[in-house]
């Protein structure tokens, strides 16, 4: 071999083998261009992931919220509605009551709760109240038992009220003291109304 063939075999050689090298290097580089890469959108991936989380949850709690809110609007207007109409119905019952006071059957009870009020007592001193609207009935009921009654100062709606001193005990049958009772264990139990 020629010196001139020497050195074009010793260039080529050298030049295949740089190429070789260099294109390993370029493999290498690449490489880790690409773990770079990788690593750098796997990082991405994960923030942008939290930060959806992150929004996601934000979301709800404000819906949440915003939500309750709602709710308790809603209940405090339901509340509301529901004591007008509750009022409304005893106020309509107090009307009841109002014409009812004026029948015969009103007189009946009077007598069925001054008989009980007697029993109570059993022969003890007792002291019968009417309501301040009943005092035309006084005379009414006062002679047939032959029982003095007392005239209440202020209305109780109608009802007898009687106090037996001697053992301490209030007789309560007043139509105001029923009334309440019922009014404060009235509840809604929803349903609908039908026209």
């Amino acid at each position: 071999m020629t010196t001139e063939e020497k050195l074009k075999h010793f260039e080529e050689s050298s030049i295949a083998k740089a190429t070789s090298l260099a294109s390993d290097m370029v493999g290498e580089h690449q490489k880790a261009l690409d773990k770079i890469f990788s690593d750098h959108k796997q990082g991405k991936d994960r923030q942008v992931a939290l930060q959806i989380r992150t929004e996601t949850e934000s979301i709800q709690r404000a819906n949440n919220m915003e939500l309750s809110k709602e709710q308790l609007k809603l209940k405090r207007l339901l509340t509301q509605h529901q004591n007008e109409l509750k009022d409304k119905l005893f106020s309509e019952v107090i009307d009841k009551l109002d014409a009812y006071k004026k029948t015969d059957d009103y007189i009946a009870l009077l007598k069925l709760q001054v008989e009980d009020i007697l029993k109570i007592a059993r022969g003890q001193e007792v002291h019968i109240y009417l309501d301040v609207d009943d005092a035309p009935l006084l005379d009414c009921l006062a002679s047939e038992k032959n029982i003095s009654f007392m005239i209440a100062k202020s209305s109780f709606l109608g009802g007898t009220k009687a106090v037996i001193p001697s053992r301490r005990i209030l007789i309560d049958h007043s139509f105001q003291t029923k009334l309440e009772e019922m009014k404060k264990e009235f509840t809604f139990n929803g349903g609908m109304i039908h026209e």
